[in-house]
């Protein structure tokens, strides 16, 4: 039996225990945002299906496995990535999945702390008709404006 000196001393342990843990995860939940900075530069690893549906009608999907890297200037005002890896390409009509090689650069340029201007060139192995090794080029261009 606990007197009330030892009720009080246990449930004080009890709750710098609960307190510790708490704290240890917010701890935890907190150091990404505390470890990184706002000019980071380094790897990554970018997976991306994409499917298409003309006329509400599954034709295919693509799935790109890309291992990157990204940065930007030390003003922050140009940020640039370069990634590529296999992308796995199924057909509908033929049920069957190709392996072929994906990639993609791209970077955005900040006009004023508002707007930002961007574009991206990728492109993806393929094989045409006559059977030669082809790659197929797609590319954008666009402005993010932030309100």
């Amino acid at each position: 039996m606990l007197s009330s000196a030892g009720f009080f001393n246990a449930h004080a342990r009890y709750y710098k225990t609960i307190m510790s843990i708490k704290s240890t995860l917010a701890a935890a939940a907190a150091a990404p945002f505390l470890l990184s900075s706002a000019a980071f530069a380094g790897p990554y690893v970018n997976v991306e299906a994409n499917a298409s549906y003309p006329d509400g009608d599954y034709t295919g999907a693509t799935t790109d496995v890309a291992v990157g890297f990204e940065g930007s200037t030390s003003e922050g005002k140009i940020a640039y990535y370069i990634q590529g890896g296999p992308a796995f390409v199924h057909t509908e009509t033929t049920d069957d999945t190709e392996t072929e090689f994906s990639g993609k650069a791209g970077a955005s340029v900040a006009v004023n702390e508002d707007l930002s201007i961007y574009g991206e060139l990728s492109g993806i192995s393929d094989e045409d008709s006559t059977g030669d090794d082809i790659v197929n080029f797609g590319g954008k261009i666009g402005a993010k404006f932030v309100f």
